[in-house]
């Protein structure tokens, strides 16, 4: 049986130099804070990275760069593989593999938005199929506001039960609780992630994994506490953090999520290169980092 996966999981910020190529000496220290503030693992290429405005080609150096520099280790990264194509998305997977990456965190084929549930069971299972490795753990990602598509819970459940040692966890960034609780209810095998710390307690007092959310990228040591005191049983540590934690979340948010978070960033380390997003996306307002750092948990 695989280990249950668990935990707070950065969809780690994308910074780019002036000419839209990736910023390393940046990306590769914040990378580092993210793991020494207390995320359990970092996910490169979720939506939080820009991932769709990188090429797989780009996507591979990356995650060897993280490797390489000590920046992370290997069994720290759940990198995001998911495309439209079979090919890319299974060499993005079995690349992870190779590298000794913990799981891939993989998208439905979007665009494909009338697929029924029985083309994206057969796009997931002929996946793991191509991939051929007893290596290889999925977690799926909903996100259907940006792919168009949704992974239901009754699509989820069907793959954990056909393949119980690969598909092994789910990040519901819907934003709709009755899906996150049908997943975590119909597909018991799942480590369900919520894409906000927002209803990260609420999940994992029904069995819900940990969360996966943007704001790790500016709070995981907040983040990260909230989280030891739902696992420990501390009610009188949750109800006392809890707040400044969603009062995070809501000025990351209203901030835009990637634009208020690189303001942020720039704000912090100095470098006006955090405020660069790629095309088509628009560049940072500096102006709205001062909301998001008076809202930092304090601990």
């Amino acid at each position: 049986m695989t280990d249950r996966l668990t935990g707070v999981i950065t969809p780690l910020l994308t910074p780019y130099n002036d000419d839209f190529s990736i910023a390393y000496d940046l990306y590769l220290a914040h990378a580092a804070d993210c793991l020494v503030q207390g995320a359990h693992y970092l996910s490169p290429f979720g939506t939080t990275s820009e991932a769709l405005s990188h090429g797989v080609s780009e996507r591979m150096h990356v995650l060897e760069r993280l490797v390489e520099s000590g920046a992370a280790r290997p069994d720290q990264l759940m990198p995001g593989t998911g495309l439209c194509n079979l090919e890319e998305t299974r060499d993005l997977c079995r690349h992870a593999i190779d590298l000794g990456c913990k799981a891939v965190m993989t998208l439905p084929p979007f665009f494909f938005v009338a697929a029924p549930d029985e083309g994206m069971y057969r796009y997931f299972s002929t996946l793991i199929e191509k991939v051929g490795s007893d290596a290889l753990k999925i977690c799926l990602y909903n996100i259907p506001q940006n792919t168009g598509i949704g992974i239901a819970p009754s699509l989820a459940a069907r793959l954990n039960s056909a393949f119980p040692e690969v598909v092994v966890a789910y990040k519901d960034s819907s934003g709709n609780w009755d899906n996150t609780v049908g997943v975590i209810e119909s597909a018991p095998g799942i480590s369900v992630f919520p894409g906000s710390e927002s209803v990260m307690l609420r999940a994992m007092a029904i069995g819900g994994g940990g969360c996966i959310s943007a704001s790790c990228n500016s709070n995981a040591a907040g983040i990260r506490t909230l989280y030891e005191h739902a696992r420990a049983g501390d009610e009188a540590g949750t109800a006392a953090l809890a707040p400044q934690i969603d009062a995070h979340r809501a000025a990351v948010q209203a901030g835009g999520l990637i634009p208020g978070l690189k303001a942020l960033k720039a704000q912090q380390t100095g470098d006006a290169r955090w405020l660069n997003l790629r095309p088509p996306l628009l560049p940072a307002d500096p102006g709205t980092a001062k909301a998001l750092a008076e809202t930092i948990a304090v601990l």
